[in-house]
């Protein structure tokens, strides 16, 4: 290995504790974010919050919450006497009222089985591809931190000589 391949893979190396550093943060940031409680919810913010996840089944692209229209109207009576009753969970609640209006009411997909692939696969292939770059710049970089061999300047004068001729060349 030549002494510049050294240097570089070194400073490399130095650099790590600080992405280590930042992916850590980053991480406990997105955990701390994502399991974080607001407190406690009243009855009508756990009515809209369950209304803003669930598909109008007869609007296009509204949620139930945003929906004037009498079947989602319908659907916010139900999801009040479900939250009023106190005997269901928010859980619950979306599941009955996919069970009577289909798959297509939720909003946002269920973070299990396939669904899951949604989530995930998009934060994956997002990574893999961070972490492709990553590994082909270092190469990049890497090749252009070699040293030139006596074949390598002698392929050079060679080019430079014939360059020079040809000029000359022209200029007669």
């Amino acid at each position: 290995m030549s002494r510049p391949t050294t240097r570089a893979l070194n400073a490399s190396l130095k650099r790590w504790p600080g992405w280590l550093l930042l992916v850590a943060v980053v991480v406990v940031a997105l955990a701390i974010g994502a399991t974080r409680s607001s407190g406690p919810m009243t009855d009508g913010d756990r009515i809209d919050s369950i209304a803003q996840r669930l598909a109008c089944p007869t609007c296009d692209g509204e949620s139930v919450y945003e929906s004037q229209a009498s079947a989602a109207r319908g659907i916010k009576q139900q999801i009040k006497r479900f939250v009023e009753e106190g005997t269901s969970t928010d859980g619950q609640i979306i599941q009955y009222i996919q069970t009577q209006f289909g798959t297509k009411t939720l909003l946002v997909p269920n973070a299990s089985g396939f669904d899951a692939l949604v989530w995930a696969l998009p934060a994956f292939a997002l990574v893999v591809s961070i972490a492709g770059l990553t590994v082909a710049f270092r190469r990049w970089k890497l090749a252009s931190d070699t040293v030139p061999t006596d074949d390598d300047r002698a392929m050079v004068a060679a080019a430079l000589a014939l360059e020079g001729e040809l000029e000359q060349a022209d200029g007669s």
